[in-house]
């Protein structure tokens, strides 16, 4: 019998190539490191869902499609029992008095005359399948579902892309700050001279220009934003040293030697090295979550602004029949759109993501309400294929906006702005005017 012994731990493992990050042990012979990890916990949702799936009943117009009728009432009264108990009336009882049978196909195909050819058959069945969809994909544009279709599909695409569009614009426009930040740090030397030193300590956000360095010794050092610019390195001994967003332009080596650095053409921008050697240059990406704190930065953003969700989940399920799906799907987006709208006051980083998680705590109720609002205004020979066209121009928008919020980083924030609030607003007030549908029994 296998045994497993399972050790976590948050440890700065340190690897050949420098990699510090999260570690856990499987054991003493697996190691998990870094994405690996993130790989593994962004799976895990979708393993429980395939093993909460085993657990949940087929539909009843399914089983009906596949001739199972028994199948289908079991369903049926299973719903029935549970919304009775939900109501406080679980003594009421469970009465089909008619069941339409959709007409199966296998019936259609075995009418066919040529049903006794094996290829003819096939080729009938799935010529009835593709007409079967676009009837039914048809049907959701004629009357009296063709308002409905055309209004929730301009929800879904504005929702979406406002949502999506500034999910990928809010974290580029903090990193963005957080660059202008630290570039105002900066500290800049010029004409220095240094002879016979030895530096063995981190360089961090400087600007070198014009500088002379003579038989110096740069040794188990990193340099990480540091730009030396029109300097002299002569008889400079270099070993052991990483660079992170460190350049060297226009810079002169003579008689310089490197051992054990990351130092090569991509870094010495328009310089020129005069009998100088390299040997056992470092390989692979020197960079970790210390050098660059904005790639974590990025991650615990999305994350406060997923963990803002949480208060907008229990809102909309408490009070969904209450204030009405139109109300909390209308009065969402648009608090959303005019939330967005004061993103143009935004000047630091706790602001912006103060507006973040006041964003999607309000726009995660209009998904809800549209989720429910889609499925009720359908028919259920028609939900499906309805739910899956919205669902198609959700997609469609998600695409649209991370392009053209994505294209406008760092360019202006008055467009995405005004463009999100716009559509975001717009789109509640199409929403106001779908048919309420609370209270009502089902087609």
């Amino acid at each position: 019998m296998w045994k497993i012994e399972v050790c976590f731990w948050i440890i700065p493992h340190k690897r050949d190539y420098n990699e510090m990050g999260w570690s856990f042990s499987m054991g003493s012979a697996y190691q998990f490191h870094s994405w690996r990890v993130f790989v593994v916990v962004c799976a895990l949702p979708c393993v429980c869902a395939v093993v909460a799936l085993t657990f949940m009943p087929e539909s009843p117009r399914f089983f009906l499609e596949m001739g199972k009728h028994d199948e289908a009432w079991m369903v049926l009264k299973q719903i029935h029992d549970t919304n009775m108990r939900a109501r406080g009336e679980p003594e009421k009882v469970f009465t089909v008095n008619r069941i339409k049978l959709p007409k199966h196909l296998d019936e259609l195909v075995e009418m066919q005359s040529d049903s006794s050819n094996p290829v003819g058959k096939v080729l009938f069945r799935i010529r009835t399948e593709l007409r079967g969809i676009w009837l039914t994909f048809m049907s959701c544009f004629s009357y009296p579902v063709k308002d409905n279709t055309i209004k929730l599909a301009f929800v879904w695409f504005t929702l979406s892309f406002g949502y999506y569009g500034l999910s990928v614009w809010f974290p580029d426009v903090i990193h963005h700050l957080q660059s202008d930040e630290y570039a105002s740090r900066v500290k800049t030397h010029n004409n220095e001279h240094t002879e016979d030193f030895t530096f063995n300590f981190t360089l961090e956000n400087q600007i070198h220009t014009n500088g002379v360095f003579v038989n110096d010794r740069f040794i188990s050092m990193k340099l990480k934003s540091v730009t030396f610019i029109d300097s002299t390195f002569q008889n400079c001994y270099f070993d052991d040293v990483s660079t992170v967003g460190s350049l060297f332009k226009n810079c002169t080596f003579v008689e310089a030697f490197f051992y054990n650095t990351d130092i090569d053409d991509s870094k010495l921008v328009g310089s020129r090295v005069i009998n100088s050697s390299f040997h056992h240059n470092k390989t692979g990406c020197q960079m970790t979550f210390d050098d660059d704190y904005s790639a974590y930065w990025v991650y615990f953003v999305n994350f406060l602004g997923t963990l803002a969700v949480l208060p907008g989940n229990i809102v909309s399920a408490l009070l969904m029949d209450k204030i009405g799906r139109l109300s909390m799907l209308g009065g969402s987006m648009v608090l959303s759109g005019i939330s967005c709208f004061f993103l143009w006051f935004g000047t630091s980083e706790s602001m912006m993501i103060f507006m973040l998680c006041l964003y999607n705590g309000l726009s995660i109720s209009a998904w809800n309400s549209l989720d429910v609002v889609t499925a009720e205004l359908y028919p259920t020979d028609r939900r499906g294929t309805g739910f899956g066209f919205c669902n198609a121009m959700c997609k469609l928008a998600a695409v649209l906006g991370n392009l053209i919020f994505g294209s406008l980083v760092g360019i202006t924030k008055t467009i995405p702005i005004l463009l999100a609030s716009a559509v975001l607003v717009g789109g509640g007030l199409v929403g106001l005017r779908l048919p309420d549908t609370r209270g009502n029994v089902l087609m």
